[in-house]
């Protein structure tokens, strides 16, 4: 009898041991895992579409009449876009202005608004 209770015991203590390392184990793969990735992929994905090679900084510039002209001149210029130029320009316009979010100043979210109107217009799309 005492002899069965001290297997028993065992095995309880083998199987939570066990438990403990298979738990352990499944949360470090997937830490792991998260680190590869991009901490900032909207920042990948800006740098490196396939859709337009985009000026350095274009969405920084003052002027959303230059904002439009180097989009508009990128998406014309890409052979890898899968939409038209227009499309592509201003998705990516769009992109940016969305993925900043919050964060955002009013004043470089209204400039970036008005490019994408003056976009449409450099489009003739009005």
């Amino acid at each position: 009898m005492m002899a069965e209770r001290k297997t028993a015991r065992k095995t309880t203590a083998r199987r939570s041991s066990k438990r403990l390392t298979r738990r352990a184990g499944s949360a470090g793969r997937k830490t792991a895992a998260k680190r590869t990735s991009s901490k900032r992929w909207s920042q990948r994905v800006t740098a490196q579409s396939d859709a337009l090679d985009l000026k350095q900084g274009v969405f920084k510039l003052t002027n959303p009449k230059k904002i439009a002209a180097s989009l508009k001149r990128s998406a014309e210029r890409s052979s890898r876009r899968k939409a038209g130029a227009y499309r592509s320009a201003l998705s990516m316009l769009t992109f940016y202005i969305n993925r900043a979010g919050k964060g955002l100043p009013k004043t470089q979210r209204d400039r970036l608004e008005r490019a994408k109107g003056e976009l449409k217009r450099q489009f003739g799309r009005e």
